[in-house]
């Protein structure tokens, strides 16, 4: 039987496409199909593989990585951290532009949207795609965390020199799947309030830490300025 071919970016098809014959992507697609006939699931169909097509695999300098998404209306876009205007930012991403502002002196962006630093090569990638509404972490290990850690091991294995960031305990236990010894990790709290007021997210500086790594490889630094 001939499979059909997910719509996602081509470079991270090819790079993954192994991923979507196997077990359990079959029946992760499966669960989705029961979900969304009983409830409102986000993001949108269409933003699902966001994060892989604003940001295809050869563009990739920086990897940011989340949880799953937003679960209130209008808030995921398949970006991690990312929402679409004229929804406000909810309190994490306050909290990343204060840092922002603080550790490049950047003006504090006047809506949510990360699809420029999505364009400037920093994949926005939450471990877990898709979420039902109302009900954050309910598509949790059914899956995409296969899928999102495949993500992370092709990065790791196939590129050099690229700086994953990672906020938060959810996102440091990613630490085993990449080579540290090819690439710059930078740990910090999580930018939630819950957290990020306790200490160890403000003033982790990991906007200006990325780019003098970068700039130190080769590589042009990028431009965190979302005004």
């Amino acid at each position: 039987m001939e499979t059909v071919k997910p719509k996602i970016d081509e470079s991270w098809y090819n790079v993954l496409k192994d991923e979507f014959q196997k077990p359990y992507f079959s029946e992760l697609k499966e669960f989705l199909v029961e979900e969304k006939k009983k409830y409102v699931i986000y993001p949108a169909g269409s933003k699902i593989f966001a994060a892989y097509d604003t940001t295809p695999f050869d563009k990739v300098k920086a990897v940011i990585i989340g949880q799953d998404p937003y679960h209130e209306p209008y808030q995921a876009n398949g970006l991690c951290f990312s929402v679409t205007p004229p929804v406000p930012p909810p309190p994490s991403l306050i909290n990343i532009f204060k840092e922002l502002h603080d550790d490049l002196g950047y003006s504090i962006p006047s809506n949510g949207d990360l699809t420029k630093w999505a364009k400037e090569g920093v994949l926005l990638l939450n471990a877990v795609l898709t979420v039902r509404a109302n009900c954050a972490g309910s598509h949790r290990d059914k899956g995409w965390e296969n899928f999102t850690n495949a993500t992370i091991k092709a990065l790791s294995a196939q590129k050099e020199h690229l700086v994953f960031i990672l906020w938060g305990n959810y996102a440091k236990a990613k630490i085993p799947l990449i080579d540290c010894f090819k690439h710059l990790v930078l740990t910090a709290a999580h930018p939630s309030p819950l957290t990020a007021n306790r200490g160890g997210f403000f003033g982790c500086k990991s906007f200006s830490k990325a780019n003098i790594y970068l700039t130190e490889n080769g590589i042009t630094p990028i431009n965190w300025n979302l005004n």
